[in-house]
């Protein structure tokens, strides 16, 4: 077994999708490969093949490698819940809610969950990929680190650094990383990546031949800025990508404060006909043919900041003006008329009043829905897929009137006039059948079809070939040794 860790200057600086590249790239060549992600911290998840929960950024990179996201994938998953404290996912399943000095506390438990998950990939692959998390030179978070320099000692592992050039200062970032970082870590960082380039190489070349000479360590190479690249985000929304075809649809989101799963949308800001536009806080809310709440970590604190922002009082005009409303899980419960937390899963014990849209209520329970459905749309017959991930329990007589028949239950629900509805599914626009009917449901007639997972695929072969051509890709197989050969 052979494993290389990827890690970066900076959050964002393209650790994900070069771990991404990779596992794809030694797919491609017949080795057995897996994605593992120590520590993250993201409210996008996904939901793995032995019913637990993951990074959503990790799940893609098995998806690259061609194998099925596991548990063991990403073994320590922090949700924030507020700015002081966060869910703990460990091991794929809820361990319980810390603030961050008990999480720092924690450490060495986490730890042992940390190692005991990589060995078990060790005994399933040849080659493991890793990915850090932030950046290896906090140097107030040094003690009892997992997620960087902490797994690499103890997993005893090459490390590759990743700066990104788009920001300025590449070279500060990487000079200063290696300098805060200890001799032992020094030595087994074996190289750089200088990522999201553009322009003239001839530019770049005094500056890395400078590094190489300054560091003792060699640039591996200079990956180029990849125009209109849209893979799932770790955590950050992004940018919004424009219509480009025909008649369309505006589609307004509030960027709610915990929001959660926003990958959901991915396929609308890909679609030629919508036009997607996320509305933070105290920017005006625009008019639109349809307004999306989306999923939330923290559902009764961002109904309350939707209310605080004026949301309720625009959706009720929006809906008088014959608009459409969806909610897709924690949105959907906001939908209701009330969202009870008796126990204080997601923040303080509390019961607030709802949107009052549709005849329901939902009560938070200990034992969160992990499961990945299948099924159709009940009115269209169109076939969707998508996975659920969810605390609540919802009840009332608006579910008689369901969206979604999953064949084990139904999900959703539709109000009477057909304006108002809500789902507890994720990745619902994912398919293209599902994808066509609901957005000819939401009120756009002549609706295309896009096979947003076709694009996926294609996004990840981009990847690849862009590092095959970029990367000394030799050079990394040769950090793995013997463990980087073909599956017989």
């Amino acid at each position: 077994m052979a494993t290389l860790m990827i890690q970066g200057t900076t959050s964002d600086a393209g650790k994900s999708t070069v771990v991404a590249a990779l596992c794809r790239a030694l797919a491609r060549r017949g080795i057995s490969v897996a994605p593992f992600k120590p520590q993250n911290m993201a409210l996008n998840s996904a939901v793995t093949e032995d019913g637990g929960e993951i990074g959503r950024s990790t799940a893609l990179q098995a998806q690259a490698a061609g194998v099925k996201p596991h548990s063991d994938m990403n073994p320590v998953l922090l949700k924030p819940e507020s700015d002081r404290g966060s869910q703990v996912i460990l091991r794929g399943k809820v361990y319980g809610h810390m603030d961050a000095m008990d999480y720092h506390a924690f450490k060495r438990t986490a730890k042992e969950s940390v190692m005991a998950a990589w060995q078990a990939l060790e005994s399933r692959f040849d080659v493991i990929i890793a990915e850090g998390a932030g950046s290896p030179a906090e140097i107030n978070l040094r003690q009892g680190d997992i997620a960087n320099m902490g797994f690499a000692e103890a997993a005893d592992c090459p490390v590759i650094l990743v700066g990104d050039i788009e920001r300025g200062g590449v070279f500060a970032q990487l000079v200063g990383t290696l300098a805060l970082l200890s001799e032992s870590e020094q030595a087994r960082m074996k190289g750089f990546v200088i990522n999201r380039f553009r322009g003239d190489m001839s530019l770049l070349t005094p500056g890395i031949e400078w590094l190489t000479a300054h560091t003792g360590k060699p640039v591996l190479g200079t990956l180029p800025y990849l125009q209109g690249l849209l893979l799932d985000a770790e955590d950050s929304i992004g940018l919004t990508h424009a219509p480009t075809q025909g008649e369309l649809l505006n589609v307004v989101v509030p960027a709610l404060p915990r929001i959660s799963n926003h990958t959901d949308f991915d396929p609308l800001r890909l679609h030629p006909q919508v036009n997607l536009t996320f509305v933070g806080a105290d920017e005006p809310i625009p008019a639109a043919d349809v307004i999306i709440l989306p999923g939330s970590k923290s559902t009764a604190s961002d109904l309350a900041w939707l209310k605080r922002q004026g949301w309720d009082r625009a959706i009720q005009r929006h809906l008088r003006y014959g608009g459409k409303l969806l909610g897709i899980c924690g949105g959907f419960q906001m939908l209701g008329e009330w969202v009870e937390d008796p126990d204080g899963l997601e923040g303080k014990a509390e019961r607030v009043m709802g949107l009052g849209l549709l005849s329901l209520t939902t009560r938070m329970v200990a034992g969160k829905q992990l499961r990945n459905v299948s099924g159709v749309t009940v009115a269209e017959g169109a076939s969707v897929t998508g996975y659920e991930i969810h605390n609540g329990v919802s009840e009332g007589t608006a579910l008689a009137q369901p969206l979604f028949d999953l064949g084990t239950h139904r999900d959703g629900a539709v109000s009477d006039d057909g304006q108002v509805m809500g789902t507890y599914l994720h990745g619902l626009f994912d398919h293209s059948e599902a994808c066509q009917a609901l957005l000819t449901r939401l009120g756009l007639s002549a609706a295309q079809r896009l096979d947003y997972r076709a694009h996926r695929e294609r996004e990840l072969d981009r990847l690849a070939d862009t590092l095959e051509a970029h990367l000394d890709i030799e050079a990394l197989i040769a950090l793995l040794g013997a463990g980087a050969s073909p599956s017989r």
